[in-house]
């Protein structure tokens, strides 16, 4: 059987003597989505910031596929082929569309033979359309879909995204989901951290409930059918 794309074992993160991430195990199979869904507070985005190496975790492994990252830096971790797509998407606005793309390619593992912005342009043909354009000039939606695309033209084996709906209009948040359905479909291996907890259980393989840093359950895409058992997960205490 092989390796899975992200795996984590054991995960514990304390901010001085609070703990924010407690034995935290959970794995990410090849071309799979797994959502982390919670309460604010939970130790979501934390996690996340452990896999990236921007927060060291006091206990547990990170693994991809297979290997250790957890003591390397981001840097290194982004040239494993981990990308992350942050909360509140961290674009330059002063930049053009195609200056912030390229950014991406700082952590790329490979090299391309043709034009490496092209996953982002064939994703989101907006991009293409206004790759002169300064970011800032851009809609919500769109931000966060420059911001997806800058993390795909690095190339990644797994994506991490962090609250990618937040402060969108309902057809963006529409949009971001479809995408990122269009993107497990190239074999990416993505962990999605979400608030809209019923837009994540019908999308993901799985979704994992983070209470008080702790997993608590664990929902399939069936459960997106039963609304009361997912706020009851989500509000869990």
């Amino acid at each position: 059987m092989p390796e899975p794309a992200l795996e984590l074992k054991g995960l514990e993160v304390r901010y001085g003597t609070v703990a924010a991430v407690r034995g935290v195990s959970l794995r990410v199979e090849r071309g799979e989505i797994v959502g982390l869904i919670g309460p604010n507070g939970a130790g979501k985005s934390t996690t996340l910031h452990v896999i990236m190496g921007a927060v060291p975790a006091h206990a547990g492994e990170v693994r991809v596929l297979g290997r250790s990252i957890r003591r390397r830096s981001p840097e290194a971790i982004a040239r494993t082929g981990v990308a992350l797509v942050p909360e509140g998407r961290r674009i330059f606005g002063e930049f053009s569309v195609e200056e912030n793309l390229r950014l991406g390619l700082a952590g790329r593992r490979t090299r391309s033979a043709g034009d490496p912005l092209e996953p982002a342009f064939e994703l989101f043909p907006m991009l293409h359309e206004y790759r002169r354009r300064s970011a800032g000039e851009l809609s919500g939606g769109q931000q966060q879909q420059l911001a997806i695309g800058r993390a795909l033209v690095a190339d990644p084996q797994v994506l991490l995204l962090d609250e990618p709906s937040l402060g969108l209009a309902p057809l963006a948040v529409e949009s971001v989901f479809e995408a990122l359905g269009a993107i497990r479909e190239r074999g990416v291996s993505i962990l999605l951290v979400e608030q809209r907890a019923l837009h994540t259980v019908a999308l993901a393989n799985r979704t994992e409930v983070l209470v008080g840093g702790e997993l608590r359950l664990e929902l399939t895409a069936a459960d997106a059918a039963d609304p009361d058992k997912i706020v009851s997960a989500y509000l869990a205490s």
